[in-house]
């Protein structure tokens, strides 16, 4: 029997041995990593002019009306000036600051506290739209304790992470989760390839650090699901796609992209079927850019590209972050299937800023752009909805609204919708566009009830009403 129980026992031992070697033990505190690290993290402040119309009436008195003097004042230009709260973490002793884009969009004055008390002034060195980065310096000769970017291919499913930041400007807060999945696309912008923890994030930790058990940054904050606060599903960009943008910015104050030229589509199980593939994987090439890398090295309409420079491309989705951050001028082998085998072609990539495809696209966002409206009841800017986002968002295609594209804070839906929903009715009446959302506002306003009922589509196209008190 004494042997049984031996033998048992030295089961046991061997067995949680075993286990405080092969696994990670789960921290007992987060305090020192705490310490060591906010030191490192800002807040950022910024400040930005934004100019309204408070003309009430959705059109213009003719020249010579009588009632033209009278409503002079409400056709003039108002400038006010706006705040917004995010944050950001040092890389370098001499005062680099990595944020998001979204964060300083715009801004006319940036302020960066660190340490909580010290304030300082910051330029914008370089800032990308595409992946929501930028790069501040702040304008000091003081040195600071930079962080270091971890190896953000390695982190796994399951693993600890702390998310150190500014939520609601409650700046040197620290929140505790794990990576909760990866290779997250939501949306948002062109070059997607999140990270996905269950680590509090909140309005105000945009531009913040993810950090890994080493005290790395595995992943730059980004965006949130839930529209007043976090539930649990934050995302952030992971380090190793952001270092190529930051070192860029840093050096060249712009990106240099690879750009291949073709335009792509999923490989569904019917089109591999057909094309003889073994499984659906791939990217299907359904259009090639007139003189572009892709054409001038003789890829073709219905090719599918299963490796690009010694990688293989899984998802459609994973092609074009391989290729923007391969290097311009660089000879690549893209391996392709068509005539049911495969083949090699070999190109040299060009520069994605330099292309007509990217010219036609950020003359299409600043038309965009150029087409805001301002709904002064609301405090908002929107821009009317185009077949582009119905078929985008997967919207049903008789959609008529208004796409939210500004957000004043204090604005009387700042805290119940966000940026990119949709405005489909008010009062239950059809939006088509801001005159009548305007009209139904105003009406609202000089009325005794003095709340609109709004319809909305989210972000993650789910139809909602909200309740909004207008003042």
């Amino acid at each position: 029997m004494n042997n049984i129980k031996l033998i048992f026992l030295t089961l046991v031992i061997s067995f949680s041995f075993s286990l405080n070697v092969n696994s990670k033990p789960v921290p007992a505190s987060f305090a020192d990593l705490a310490e060591k690290l906010m030191p490192s993290v800002v807040n950022i402040s910024t400040t930005t002019t934004v100019v309204t119309n408070t003309n009430p009436f959705p059109f213009q008195f003719p020249p010579g009306s009588p009632f033209e003097d009278m409503f002079k004042e409400f056709g003039t230009p108002q400038e006010r000036q706006s705040a917004a709260l995010g944050s950001g973490f040092i890389i370098d002793e001499k005062g680099i600051v990595v944020t998001n884009n979204h964060v300083i969009q715009d801004a006319d004055d940036i302020i960066v506290r660190v340490n909580g008390d010290q304030e300082f002034k910051a330029k914008v060195l370089g800032a990308d739209p595409l992946m929501d980065i930028a790069v501040l310096q702040l304008e000091t000769d003081e040195k600071f304790i930079p962080v270091a970017f971890g190896n953000s291919d390695k982190a796994r499913i399951g693993d600890w992470v702390l998310a150190i930041g500014n939520p609601f400007g409650l700046g040197g807060t620290v929140t505790a989760g794990i990576i909760s999945a990866r290779n997250r696309s939501i949306g948002l912008s062109r070059y997607e390839d999140f990270i996905q923890t269950d680590a509090s994030i909140n309005s105000g930790n945009s531009g913040g650090p993810l950090f890994d058990m080493e005290g790395n940054v595995i992943g730059i904050n980004t965006a949130i699901l839930g529209r007043n606060g976090s539930i649990g599903i934050g995302f952030s960009i992971p380090s190793n796609s952001a270092q190529i943008v930051i070192k860029q910015l840093i050096e060249f104050g712009e990106t240099k992209r690879g750009w291949l030229g073709v335009r792509i589509q999923d490989v569904t199980k019917e089109i591999a079927e057909v094309e003889k593939l073994d499984k659906a994987r791939g990217a299907l090439v359904a259009s090639v850019a007139e003189n572009s890398p892709s054409e001038k090295a003789g890829i073709q309409a219905g090719d599918i590209i299963l490796e690009f420079n010694g990688e293989k491309i899984n998802q459609m989705k994973e092609l074009p972050a391989i290729v923007a951050r391969t290097e311009v001028g660089k000879k690549v082998e893209v391996k392709i299937w068509r005539d049911k085998k495969e083949i090699i072609k070999d190109v040299i990539l060009g520069r994605l800023e330099t292309s007509d495809d990217f010219k036609i696209s950020k003359n299409q966002e600043t038309e965009k752009q150029n087409n805001e409206e301002i709904i002064e009841s609301l405090r908002i800017a929107v821009r009317q909805l185009t077949k582009e986002d119905i078929k985008n968002r997967n919207l049903p295609n008789q959609t008529t609204g208004l796409v939210i594209t500004k957000i004043a804070n204090n604005s009387p839906v700042a805290n119940s919708i966000e940026l990119n929903n949709i405005i489909i009715e008010a009062q239950k009446k059809k939006i088509r566009s801001a005159d009548d959302l305007r009209k139904i506002t105003n009406e609202v306003l000089n009325s005794n009830q003095k709340t609109v009922l709004l319809a909305i589509y989210n972000n993650q196209n789910q139809r909602r009403y909200i309740g909004v008190k207008l003042d």
